[in-house]
Formats: C-alpha cells, structure tokens, sequence
C-alpha cells in the first residue's frame, strides 16, 4: 500500500515521504497513529507542504534535543535500592527507573529509550550512563545506586577510596623497578630431582 508520512517515523521515512508499506502496519500503526495516510491524489497535492513542515519540525526537535543534552550532561542522579551484604541489589536499576529519575530532575519527559545500558544495575556503585536523545545528539550521566538507609556520600567516599588504593598498587614501587629474576620451569624441577 503506497502511503505519504504525515511525520517522520524512525527507520522508515520522513515526514512528507511516499513509501511502499505492508497494509497490516499502514492500518495497525501508521493510520490510528495520525503518521501517514493513504497515497490519494488529494494527499499527493500537499506532499510539497508536508515535507517543509517536517523539515521544521526536524530541526525544532534538534535544537530541542541539543539544549536538553547541555542541561543533562554530567548531571548525577542518585538511586536508593535494597541490597543485601556484599552490595548485591534485591532487584535492579533498570532503563526505566533511570528515566523516571531524570524526569524529576529535568521536569521534562525523559523516554527510557534514550537511556543506553547494556544491562540493569545489580550492584551497588556508581555508574556512567549515555543518553541517545536524538540520532545526533548524545548526553553523558552517572548514576549512584546506594543501600537504603545508608548516606550516598558514603557509597561516594568507599569508591574514592578504592579508587586511590588501586592507583598506589599501579604506581610504581619507590625503590624503582627492580627486576626479579624467574627460573624457568624445567629449571625447579631438575634442582629438585638434584636434592633428593
């Protein structure tokens, strides 16, 4: 069924676009969704109108995005969850949770869409998070999941702290590097055949 897209659907067309689609997703989606309608010759007349106003409305949306993109990026959110010993989470920060958490903070809709993890959180941390608010546009966050009753600050003050243990094992030893002489394997073995 030939249709013309009334606004743009991603991966499918653009608004204003005429386009060959399955009749099941023209009268399934694309029709109760206000998002095409079909090819008539009356539609045809204004496919000119529709592409500019798509056009408009595309880079409305960009700008949009990009303002949004400079609030949010950098920002963190902190998560509560309950966790048992050893900073298991009962349960999990999901996409969706992460969503809800910057729609309070921003005030603005957040789709849980545009936030991009492989996985939910199972652990307690703090964790980097990358927002895909538009195909162009990218936003970085970081999220703290803590236990509940404890103070984020606290969870904030272990990481750092870890952090600064692992940088003293990294670094070099103060003496410089000496190097340690390693016998070979075969080498053990025949000294030890020899002492017995």
């Amino acid at each position: 069924m030939r249709v013309v897209f009334l606004e743009d659907v991603t991966g499918v067309a653009k608004g204003g676009d005429i386009r060959e689609v399955k009749n099941g997703f023209a009268r399934n989606y694309l029709f109760p969704k206000s998002l095409a309608v079909p090819a008539t010759h009356n539609a045809l007349q204004g496919v000119k109108k529709l592409k500019g106003e798509a056009d408009d409305t595309r880079l409305k949306t960009l700008s949009d995005m990009k303002a949004l993109a400079k609030e949010l990026d950098g920002v963190k959110i902190t998560v509560d969850m309950r966790a048992g010993t050893g900073g298991r989470l009962y349960g999990s920060v999901t996409n969706t949770m992460i969503a809800e958490q910057l729609s309070t903070v921003t005030g603005r809709e957040i789709d849980r869409h545009s936030v991009a993890i492989s996985d939910a959180f199972r652990e307690l941390g703090l964790f980097d998070v990358k927002l895909r608010l538009h195909p162009e546009v990218e936003a970085q966050i970081s999220v703290l999941v803590y236990a509940t009753g404890t103070d984020p600050e606290e969870i904030l003050a272990a990481l750092a702290e870890s952090e600064a243990e692992e940088g003293d094992e990294d670094s070099p030893s103060p003496e410089g590097d000496s190097e340690v002489a390693v016998a070979p394997e075969g080498a053990v073995a025949e000294n030890e055949e020899k002492d017995s």
